[in-house]
This record gives structure tokens, sequence and C-alpha cells, in this order.
């Protein structure tokens, strides 16, 4: 018996397996952000929980590689919109029309993040800091 491993197969499985993750986190977060700016659609907070905390976990398998970046990329974005839909809230309160404005901007700033993050997982591109 040989117990030589190929590091190479090892890397390249590993590589892949963060691709699939990174891409399934990426639809998920697609799902959202769609629903987000189409008028009527939910998405729901739960697809987005589900979504972050993927990131979270596999977050650390990816480090050194130029997928960690999208890791980080998919953090910041989940973790700015929710701070930009709560600092927004109060326009709600005062008309209606503000806090559609507002949430509708952040809504499309959150669906042009993922969507440039996509492109980039695409061409196995890391993200920029």
């Amino acid at each position: 018996m040989s117990d030589i491993i190929d590091v190479k197969a090892v890397d390249s499985e590993k590589a892949e397996s963060l691709k699939t993750v990174g891409w399934i986190s990426y639809l998920l977060h697609l799902i959202v952000a769609v629903a987000a700016v189409l008028p009527g659609a939910q998405g729901g907070v739960g697809i987005l929980l589900v979504a972050l905390i993927i990131d979270l976990v596999k977050k650390g398998d990816a480090e050194g590689t130029w997928q960690a970046s999208h890791f980080s990329w998919r953090i910041r974005s989940v973790i700015w919109a929710g701070i930009l839909y709560v600092l927004t809230w109060p326009l709600w309160l005062l008309l209606l029309l503000p806090g559609m404005i507002a949430w509708a901007i952040v809504s499309i700033w959150f669906l042009y993040r993922i969507v440039r993050g996509m492109v980039r997982m695409n061409a196995s591109q890391a993200m920029p800091s």
C-alpha cells in the first residue's frame, strides 16, 4: 500500500468544493437580492441567514485562496445591507415614499454586489479589498 497523497489533487478538490459552496451561497443571496428589488416578492430573511451561516462556517476553509475574498465580500455585503436597512427604517415612519426609495436604493446596491461577486467568481478572480 502506498501512503502517498497527491497534494495537487487534494487542493483541486478543495478548490472545487469551495467554489461549489460559493455558488450556492451566491445563489441564495441572489434570490434574496432579486426579491428585495421586485415589489411584492419576498425572499425571506431566513434564506439570507442560511447563506450567511454557510459563509461564516466555510470562510476558514478558504483562507489563503482567492475564494476567501468572496466569503468576506458576501459577509460584508449582508452586514452592510442590514445596517443600511436598520438606519433607513425610520424613514418608513415619516412617510411611505421616503422609506420605499431608501430601501430600493439599498436593495439595488445589494443586488449589484451579489452580481459583481458572481461575475468575478465565474472568472475565478478574487474580489478587491
